[in-house]
């Protein structure tokens, strides 16, 4: 029974320290204020993944890439964005090329994610925020 006690308190420890260090890179990061569009992925990490581009100061939208959504709808989405993620390894041929092509259209920056993982998405954000920086 206490370790089920300790291992809670060790998940309210992590994520505290995740909620501070978020807070920490809202002051210093360039990302603040704009909005990406992740097309793909799976639904059970959205919630997720909005948390951590809220803790660089970015708004995430999502596309499931045409399981429940029509795929027509990316092309709605492109302009109001700054960027699109796409895990190469969770979305379908016809949403991916769908929002390659939309991204030339509008001159969107269109980066590829080698998997739909929630670590892919945070150091493509870090990337993004250190090259926004040194600028």
């Amino acid at each position: 029974m206490a370790r089920k006690g300790k291992k809670g308190s060790n998940r309210e420890v992590r994520e505290s320290a995740g909620e501070e260090a978020g807070q920490a890179s809202n002051g210093r990061s360039k990302l603040g204020g704009r909005s990406f569009l992740y097309v793909g992925g799976r639904d059970c990490q959205v919630a997720h993944l909005r948390q951590i581009a809220s803790n660089f100061g970015a708004e995430l939208i999502h596309h499931d890439g045409g399981l429940r959504e029509a795929v027509s709808r990316i092309d709605t989405l492109l302009p109001s964005v700054d960027c699109v993620f796409c895990p190469i390894d969770c979305i379908s041929h016809d949403a991916c090329l769908r929002v390659k092509t939309g991204c030339k259209k509008f001159s969107k920056a269109f980066i590829p994610l080698r998997n739909g993982s929630k670590s892919s998405l945070e150091r493509a954000l870090q990337t993004m925020n250190e090259r926004d920086t040194s600028r």
